[in-house]
């Protein structure tokens, strides 16, 4: 189930630098259901809702993710992830991921500060140990723009102008994971036709992703999404492994 913490968040994942609509964002509130998969058993494991609300200059950014009553008994996660991001240019200024998971818990805070094309994101960790004591560390992460954390890289996803790209086009970019400094690889493999969770069809871009940090050492499973096609470009489906069985991460309503 410490998987299910990573899919939840995964319809944030990163798309490089591309043609970027200058659209803007109205304030939402999107839901997803998670659901688990192994054989013949298919089970709600969990849901989120992923929030924006207009302020001024900047989008408020905030996603709750929890587990369901019978997925608690075997791994319980209640995670609140919230940021700051610029609309000039869709740049992340503030993330923070607070984190109950199995009883523990944990929180992550990154500022990020901008010279030119770099980028480095002062990074402060807070952690509980099995003894019940607090530790707390801090760190500075370094990357090229564009870089993003698991919440704010979904905006700029969304204001991909997917029209314009190419089948199996790959890409590369950065994300700033708590303490760690993760490369994307993005493959747009193209349109298809899936069924959502209520049985509705919708046209979508299929896109593949591949995590890799230094050495090009894979950092974590590959993970498949469907985007939609039309101007919202609302990530409807998200597929994942577990090391027994499937997570499936389904867009289920809300504006």
């Amino acid at each position: 189930m410490n998987k299910l913490k990573t899919i939840i968040v995964s319809c944030v994942l990163l798309l490089g630098a591309f043609n970027v609509f200058a659209g803007t964002f109205n304030n939402e509130n999107l839901h997803y259901v998670i659901s688990y998969k192994w054989g013949l058993i298919h089970k709600d494991a969990g849901e989120a809702v992923l929030s924006l609300k207009n302020q001024g200059d900047f989008y408020q950014l905030r996603l709750v993710g929890k587990t369901k009553p019978w997925a608690d008994k075997f791994y319980q996660v209640r995670d609140t992830l919230s940021g700051k991001l610029k609309k000039d240019g869709l740049k992340p200024l503030t993330y923070t991921k607070v984190a109950h998971e199995k009883g523990k818990y944990s929180r992550d805070d990154i500022k990020y500060i901008y010279s030119g094309n770099s980028v480095d994101g002062h990074a402060k960790r807070v952690r509980q140990k099995k003894d019940g004591s607090i530790t707390s560390s801090e760190k500075k992460l370094s990357g090229t723009w564009p870089v993003y954390d698991m919440l704010s890289v979904f905006y700029f996803l969304r204001n991909i102008d997917y029209a314009r790209l190419k089948n199996n086009q790959v890409v590369t970019a950065t994300v700033f994971s708590g303490s760690k400094v993760e490369s994307i690889t993005i493959r747009c493999v193209g349109e298809e036709r899936i069924k959502l969770r209520d049985k509705s069809e919708r046209d979508a871009y299929h896109i593949k992703f591949k995590f890799t940090q230094a050495g090009k050492k894979k950092s974590s499973d590959d993970i498949d999404t469907w985007i939609s096609t039309d101007s919202s470009h609302i990530p409807l489906l998200v597929v994942g492994s577990l090391p027994v069985g499937q997570v499936k991460c389904y867009y289920v309503g809300g504006k």
